[in-house]
């Protein structure tokens, strides 16, 4: 048998590195649930109960991993129950791809039975691509520019493929006028930010006296700069929802949560401090924040989302970047200083909320360290990306 559109759908899947689809079976993605089951020893299919399952655990699976997760579901009304699960990784900044079944291309515009404008469906979850295959060696740049731009924006896009095409002979584009010929793979850029920005960032934390510090997902991957600034500040670290993870709980100068369903002690670091430093996080509500003059902000944003990133904090002085930081010019722009004599940070525990600060005990300048080994710096400052 010749290779399908359908089994070129998932070969290239693999190809980019997925080995799991979450979805539930219709008539509108027979194709597609042939080559399945053709190349069940490569790709895993996760049979759910209901397309928004399947969605969610798609959703589920990015965070959990760092991949992108693909869910597949039918035309019509399968396709619109995925809805609610993609804005889920929409809202929360998590790569999904979204793949669903359409009528056959003749019947389009036809008023078929169960015909759904799905472009116009998903143009807001999936806002930076969706799109309808119509040829067969179309499907090669729509996988592969829907699986990049998913990693690059971290959001969500949708192919939509026809249930005629889905069993049309496979194509590669034609080497002629007219054509896209696309490739495998992506690589996230580092960004750090300017000389700059980085000696104003030093100047507001060490201007201040009770420093407290705001994680959220974006500070996930840079665990240990986070808590390293943390001890250098004498700061308490407060945790956004999404951001849980990003510290460990059990570290004397973390309060726990912040919100709703915060703790006390992430109550009274905010409504104690004198400078905030928000790290990769959108975190929305104003009020569990410093008022507005209490304290100074700065904030660390993410590159992928920077429209959300510190959007209720009006912050002094914000920066995009990725973490953790890799340059060693960023090492160069702080100040060295060694703590006072008696200054203790061990009188930080998450039972005070940063009782401390009133001692004026626990205060150390923000620095740089040099490894003496290979010369090289480092900076302690932290920098993270949703």
């Amino acid at each position: 048998m010749s290779e399908t559109v359908s089994d070129f759908l998932v070969q290239r899947l693999h190809d980019w590195g997925i080995r799991r689809i979450y979805g539930y079976p219709g008539d509108g993605i027979n194709g597609i649930m042939g080559a399945l089951q053709r190349a069940e020893e490569r790709m895993e299919f996760v049979q759910v109960r209901h397309e928004e399952m399947a969605a969610f655990m798609a959703c589920g699976h990015a965070k959990w991993t760092g991949e992108v997760g693909v869910c597949l579901a039918t035309s019509g009304p399968g396709a619109i129950h995925l809805l609610n699960g993609l804005y889920d990784a929409k809202l929360d900044h998590q790569p999904v791809v979204a793949i669903v079944g359409q009528q056959a291309r003749a019947a389009l515009g036809g008023s078929y039975q169960q015909e759904v404008d799905l472009t116009t469906l998903f143009k807001d979850v999936a806002s930076e691509y969706v799109q309808m295959a119509t040829e067969p060696s179309q499907m090669r740049h729509v996988v592969d520019r829907a699986l990049r731009i998913a990693q690059a924006k971290r959001t969500v896009t949708c192919i939509i493929v026809p249930n005629d095409l889905q069993n049309e002979p496979a194509e590669e584009p034609p080497r002629e006028h007219g054509t896209i010929h696309s490739g495998i793979g992506y690589s996230r850029p580092e960004v750090v930010p300017r000389d700059d920005d980085l000696r104003r960032a030093a100047e507001v934390l060490n201007a201040g006296e009770r420093v407290a510090i705001l994680v959220g997902q974006g500070a996930l991957a840079a665990t240990g700069e986070v808590v390293e600034t943390a001890d250098v500040l004498g700061a308490g670290v407060a945790k956004a929802l999404l951001g849980k993870a990003a510290v460990p709980d059990d570290l004397p100068f973390v309060t726990g949560s912040i919100g709703l369903l915060g703790t006390r002690p992430s109550w009274e670091l905010m409504t104690g401090c004198d400078t905030l430093l928000m790290v990769g996080t959108s975190f929305p509500y104003s009020e569990f924040l410093p008022e507005e003059g209490q304290a100074r902000r700065a904030a660390f944003r993410s590159t992928s989302t920077p429209r959300g990133s510190a959007s209720a904090t009006r912050p002094r002085s914000t920066w995009s970047v990725t973490a953790p930081p890799r340059c060693e010019r960023c090492g160069r722009t702080w100040n060295a200083r060694q703590a006072a004599p008696g200054e203790s940070r061990s009188m930080r525990t998450s039972t005070t909320g940063g009782r401390c600060w009133r001692s004026g005990r626990c205060r150390t300048p923000i620095r740089s360290t040099r490894s003496a080994s290979s010369g090289s710096c480092r900076s302690v400052f932290p920098t993270a990306a949703s």
